[in-house]
């Protein structure tokens, strides 16, 4: 199942497809405009392909905005959010059970063998403070 998932077609986020394609889109309109000018002779940037240049970005319409152009009200923006978060956790591959009981036993063990690190040298540390400095007979 979970190969399933990584590879189907429920992993492509078809809005970021149709953003991708606007800007691929665009990035070529704008090649041609370059392309097109004068003869080019003498220009070295001509023969160079551009990049980034999306087109004029201030008059895009960010993505928030309703097709009226005024933004949604606070509500229906909580609405969205709260739907793309379940959408997105639809995405996740989970781990199965044997895998999650694989993760959790080697943090375990990994943070285990940390603190026993971390307390001999701490045990170390003040053994050494003790005998260089001594302790304070009345």
């Amino acid at each position: 199942m979970a190969e399933s998932k990584r590879r189907g077609e429920d992993a492509v986020d078809e809005r970021l497809d149709e953003e991708l394609d606007q800007e691929a889109l665009s990035d070529d309109a704008a090649d041609d405009d370059v392309d097109s000018g004068a003869d080019g002779a003498g220009d070295a940037s001509a023969d160079r392909p551009r990049r980034g240049t999306g087109g004029d970005r201030s008059t895009r319409t960010p993505v928030t905005r309703t097709k009226s152009g005024e933004r949604p009200n606070p509500f229906a923006r909580i609405r969205n959010f709260i739907r793309e978060v379940i959408s997105e956790l639809g995405k996740v591959i989970w781990p199965t059970r044997k895998e999650l009981l694989t993760y959790t036993a080697v943090v375990i063990v990994f943070v285990a063998i940390i603190m026993t690190i971390v307390g001999l040298l701490d045990a170390g540390f003040a053994w050494l403070v003790l005998h260089v400095f001594g302790t304070k007979s009345a």
